[in-house]
């Protein structure tokens, strides 16, 4: 079995309607499911991506009340975001100027060219170079970006653990990710920061691990990332359910959030994880022109849409 990459990230806003404009309008990513957080049917759960929402484009964020995240280790602390070269870097660079959000020039990371800069929450976010052009992708018609320079999926995911042994333990020996390399970046404290790759690798199926064991215990909230989830092909997402249970490593079991079944657990430093089917899509109850535009429930929470779409704070 091997896990494809980022399938995606799901991040926390307190600020809904400031986190829509961001993410449609600076960043130019299309709104593909505006849906509810299906455990907590209070709080949206929104779904940045390209044009259709394939695998591996979506940033996506619950909506809660929270103070801001408390930084720290036992946590991930930067998104990648992929765009074409560096030419659309330096196109980037100018629109953040241009829409006043701060950041750090296009430096390298890992070999590679990249932007770093945070979100009005301070979600700490870096557009990469995606040289190796990995992952479907389909430019969204009417972003403010053009389509050259739409970002066009997740990236290298970082991460923060005091220590590395047991959380590449389970990379390697439950995930069946390999230990590609080593680098160091003076942004996350200058010690090694150990790359995990997926299937081929490249920016779309990394996890990189950043040991900082003086950093204190993040605390999760506003600003911060609440779990990151790995690409399965839908065939071997039963074998996935009944690994995690051979290797007897507590799990949520099978749950179908109906665009994807997924697999949830933590890894031995706490960061939550999980595995995510490629199928059905976010085109299995909306037409991919109207993607977004209006509420969608999965079918075992239509019968309360009146009460569920009463409560939430519009957004447009």
């Amino acid at each position: 079995m091997q896990l494809l990459g980022i399938h995606h990230l799901t991040a926390i806003t307190a600020a809904v309607r400031e986190n829509y404009r961001f993410y449609t309008r600076v960043l130019g990513m299309r709104l593909v499911k505006r849906s509810v957080n299906q455990d907590d049917v209070s709080a949206y759960h929104l779904f940045y991506a390209d044009a259709v929402g394939n695998p591996g484009t979506d940033l996506t964020f619950f909506d809660w009340s929270m103070p801001r995240e408390q930084r720290g280790t036992h946590s991930i602390v930067r998104t990648g975001l992929r765009v074409a070269d560096e030419e659309s870097l330096e196109w980037w660079a100018v629109r953040l100027d241009e829409h006043g959000v701060a950041h750090g020039g296009v430096q390298s990371r890992d070999g590679r060219a990249t932007l770093d800069f945070e979100d009005p929450e301070g979600q700490r976010l870096s557009l990469v170079h995606d040289r190796e052009g990995l992952g479907a992708f389909e430019a969204w018609a009417r972003s403010p970006v053009p389509a050259d320079h739409q970002v066009r999926g997740l990236g290298p995911v970082i991460m923060s653990v005091p220590a590395l042994t047991p959380t590449e333990a389970t990379l390697t020996g439950l995930m069946n990710m390999s230990a590609a390399r080593e680098y160091s970046d003076a942004a996350l404290g200058g010690g090694a920061v150990h790359v995990f790759e997926m299937d081929r690798g490249g920016p779309g199926g990394e996890l990189h691990i950043a040991v900082q064991p003086d950093l204190p215990v993040a605390r999760q909230g506003a600003g911060g990332v609440h779990h990151v989830a790995f690409r399965t092909p839908d065939h071997e997402y039963d074998a996935w359910a009944r690994r995690l249970v051979d290797l007897r490593i507590p799990n949520s079991g099978p749950v179908d959030r109906f665009y994807f079944r997924s697999l949830y657990f933590r890894e031995p430093n706490g960061v939550l994880f999980e595995i995510a089917t490629e199928g059905p899509g976010f085109t299995v109850d909306e037409d991919a022109a109207t993607l977004g535009e209006s509420v969608a429930l999965p079918p075992f929470l239509e019968p309360r849409r009146h009460q569920i779409v009463a409560n939430l704070e519009p957004i447009d």
